[in-house]
């Protein structure tokens, strides 16, 4: 995955996740304790609670995205843009310094005076965005939004299936149709009007149109390590959103601990840089799972004229295995299905059913693995405690991909008299 460089600062696979602490300067802000007018409070409240407690980049607001307010003009956010310089001046601790709009005046005017980073909550809407971080050389982080400078992250207001029919539909390789979901529009509102060679992404969690779910939410979340198939660093702002705090049934001010929670959980499956009001604790979680999350091999060497990168894929899903097949512009339903190796235990089988499910398998490509006798029904964790209800009779484990389950459940459908059998690779297949 590509790292990029935000004004020194190395953000990607390589480098510890990177905290984006936030201020505002708009009096419209929902979170009271980063909201300052006076410049001089503002500035030590950077230094105080988001510099000296571990914020590596300070993202200043002019104004709530907040869909309950009026969205004010760049002329609105040039005129509180002072207050933010004056901040950045006063700030005695050493920070990457980002300016949040969705106007490139604003982000020009803000590159122009000492702001080093641009988080366009607009998805670049205004066309003039990429350009302008281009000339200023500067990383922008692109939050997923529809093609509308009014509306930042209501992506589900923009019907993007009929935008992009042929994205989803039979994709996989049992002709099994994929539906397409809130994930899939969140996806492809990040690709619309493409990337800065410093972006990235960010797949705007929140409620952000009145169509969206705190179930989108979710949905996005758990398929996190997709958007890594874009090629560029994830950033999320995940900070006591409701979509976590409704899980716990926790208020906004108890939900620190859900948001730690699913902050090692966002580091494990991707993501490099992490927005929040509460910086300490944050960090503190990013590193655990950061710490924790499964090494993968990257390697680059120079020989001759041939630079050449190894980077061990981080693909657990037939969807992220198809999404960086899209970003290598490769379309192959049969790769994707061949990416990934699932596990299963099947339980209570007899000696003829192993020996039918062993001759299949060896044919599909599936490896079978089972106890050499009978197993008895009530069956023990090793402290005594009894296993729940395993059926008697000898135990198989299956290793294999999606595809070669698909083609096992096939050859099993041939047996006639073992419907158990049938029917536990048909839940089998259908789950892959």
């Amino acid at each position: 995955m590509r790292t990029v460089d935000a004004a020194g600062l190395e953000i990607g696979d390589e480098h510890p996740p990177r905290i984006m602490g936030v201020l505002n300067v708009s009096k419209e802000s929902p979170y009271d304790p980063s909201v300052f007018d006076d410049p001089g409070d503002a500035a030590e409240y950077v230094d105080r609670e988001l510099i000296d407690e571990g914020a590596d980049i300070v993202d200043i607001g002019l104004e709530s995205a907040n869909k309950r307010f009026e969205v004010l003009s760049a002329e609105q956010e040039l005129d509180r843009l002072d207050t933010a310089i004056e901040t950045i001046e006063s700030v005695s601790g050493d920070a990457v310094f980002s300016i949040e709009t969705r106007y490139h005046e604003v982000a020009d005017a803000a590159l122009s005076r000492g702001f080093e980073m641009v988080n366009d909550i607009c998805g670049f809407a205004d066309p003039e965005m990429p350009r302008v971080c281009e000339d200023h050389d500067v990383a922008v982080a692109k939050m997923a939004s529809p093609p509308d400078l009014s509306r930042p992250g209501a992506v589900e207001s923009v019907d993007w299936a009929a935008s992009n029919a042929d994205g989803w539909a039979a994709r996989n390789g049992t002709e099994r149709e994929r539906s397409r979901s809130y994930a899939d529009d969140v996806y492809d509102a990040l690709s619309l009007n493409g990337f800065t060679d410093k972006t990235i992404v960010d797949p705007a969690f929140g409620g952000w149109s009145e169509e969206k779910t705190l179930d989108d939410d979710r949905e996005t979340f758990r398929r996190l390590r997709e958007f890594r198939g874009l090629g560029y660093p994830i950033l999320v702002s995940i900070n006591r959103k409701n979509f976590l705090r409704e899980i716990a049934g926790r208020s906004t001010e108890d939900a620190l601990s859900v948001s730690l929670a699913a902050t090692s959980m966002a580091v494990e499956r991707g993501a490099r840089v992490i927005r929040t009001h509460d910086v300490t604790e944050t960090r503190d979680a990013a590193l655990i799972g950061y710490e924790f999350a499964r090494p993968r091999v990257r390697k680059s060497s120079e020989r001759d004229d041939a630079h050449i990168a190894v980077e061990e894929l981080d693909v657990t899903t037939t969807r992220e295995a198809e999404r960086h097949l899209e970003r290598i512009g490769v379309e192959s339903t049969s790769a994707s299905n061949e990416a990934v190796v699932r596990a299963f235990e099947l339980s209570g089988l007899s000696d003829a059913a192993v020996g039918r499910l062993s001759t299949a398998a060896a044919d599909a490509g599936v490896t079978v693995v089972s106890t050499p006798t009978a197993v008895a029904g009530a069956k023990t964790d090793g402290g005594g405690r009894d296993r729940a209800n395993a059926a008697s009779g000898r135990v198989a484990l299956l290793f294999g991909t999606p595809r070669a389950f698909d083609d096992l459940e096939a050859l099993v459908r041939e047996f006639e008299h073992d419907d158990g059998l049938r029917a536990s690779l048909e839940t089998i297949a259908t789950g892959v």
